[in-house]
């Protein structure tokens, strides 16, 4: 029986996936905008402020003038749920880069066969770091409403949570596929 020289579809799918969902955090997580706060009372009408779990930008549309560093006049960043996006969402990022490694070194690219083990361990590392950018992601969304804002301001989700939710969903899928390496394992 001569070994395939084909790398299985669930790790190609996982390696695909996984990084592409990493990027899509990176994004979410250092950009600015999980939350929009416009028609802002005392303020010109194409006014639009970007929260973010880091900053906060003040950004004009109609000059497309944009201030970043804004002060934090209503305690947005003392918030429970932006508190815990701050910790768990680099969190996650790094368990992803970790999952990536495991899952180079199990896949095989230097080596006639691929370790499975070690890809199905990568899948859990990888499905661990999706959730671990899903629940801020999540929870943030849940909360969206209630986090300080002027009063009279209209909120709406920003394209960074939205980013922050597909790159976990990416890391998700890709750990349960690399995960489907461990039925390779019981077969030998």
């Amino acid at each position: 029986h001569l070994p395939s020289m084909r790398t299985p579809a669930e790790m190609i799918v996982g390696l695909v996936l996984c990084p592409c969902g990493l990027l899509l955090t990176l994004t979410g997580t250092l950009a600015p905008g999980w939350r929009q706060v416009s028609l802002v009372p005392d303020q010109p009408m194409d006014v639009v402020w970007e929260q973010g779990i880091w900053d906060i930008c003040r950004e004009r549309q109609s000059t497309h003038d944009r201030l970043c560093g804004q002060a934090d006049e209503l305690g947005y960043f003392e918030q429970v749920p932006v508190r815990v996006a701050q910790g768990l969402m680099p969190s996650s990022l790094v368990v992803t880069l970790v999952g990536l490694v495991v899952a180079a070194l199990g896949v095989r690219c230097w080596q006639p066969e691929p370790r499975h083990l070690v890809a199905g361990v990568a899948g859990l590392v990888l499905l661990l770091s999706g959730l671990m950018s899903l629940v801020p992601s999540s929870w943030y969304t849940q909360e969206l409403w209630a986090l300080p804002a002027p009063p009279g301001s209209t909120l709406t989700v920003g394209y960074s949570l939205v980013l922050s939710y597909l790159g976990s969903c990416l890391e998700i899928l890709g750990g349960l596929a690399l995960a489907v390496s461990f039925h390779h394992c019981c077969k030998e």
